[in-house]
C-alpha cells in the first residue's frame, strides 16, 4: 500500500510539473471534503480546471483513465460544486480533466485528457 501511495504522489508532483511547463496556474492541491477529493485545482486562462490524476507503471489492468469512471466522477463532480460554493465562484467556465502518468523506470510520461 505504501508504494502505491507513494507512486500516486509522485504522478501528482509529475503532473503538476507538467501543468506549470503548460502555462497553468495552479490553485490547490489535494481539496477534500465530505463529497470527496480534487487532485489538482488549477486556472488555464481564465477557465477552472479540475484534474483527477492517475499514475500507472503498468497496462495490465486497463489504462489509468478507466479508473475513472462514473462513481468516481460524481464524487469529483461533487466535491467541484463544493470548492466553486466555499470559495464564491459563479459564472465562470469550469473543465474536468484527466491525467495520465505512466512511470518507466525513473521517468514519467503524461497524457493529458482535457474535459472528461
Amino acid at each position: 500500500m505504501y508504494i502505491r501511495h507513494e507512486l500516486g504522489k509522485n504522478g501528482e508532483e509529475a503532473a503538476t510539473e507538467y501543468l506549470e511547463k503548460q502555462g497553468y496556474e495552479i490553485i490547490q492541491r489535494n481539496f477534500e471534503c465530505r463529497q470527496g477529493e480534487i487532485d489538482i485545482i488549477a486556472k488555464d486562462n481564465e477557465e477552472y480546471v479540475f484534474i483527477e490524476v492517475k499514475t500507472r507503471q503498468t497496462t495490465k489492468y486497463g489504462k489509468p483513465c478507466e479508473a475513472v469512471n462514473e462513481r468516481k466522477q460524481k464524487h469529483i463532480w461533487n466535491a467541484t460544486k463544493y470548492y466553486l460554493y466555499l470559495h464564491k465562484i459563479e459564472n465562470k467556465p469550469v473543465r474536468f480533466d484527466v491525467i495520465e502518468v505512466y512511470k518507466k523506470k525513473e521517468k514519467f510520461y503524461i497524457n493529458h485528457i482535457k474535459q472528461i
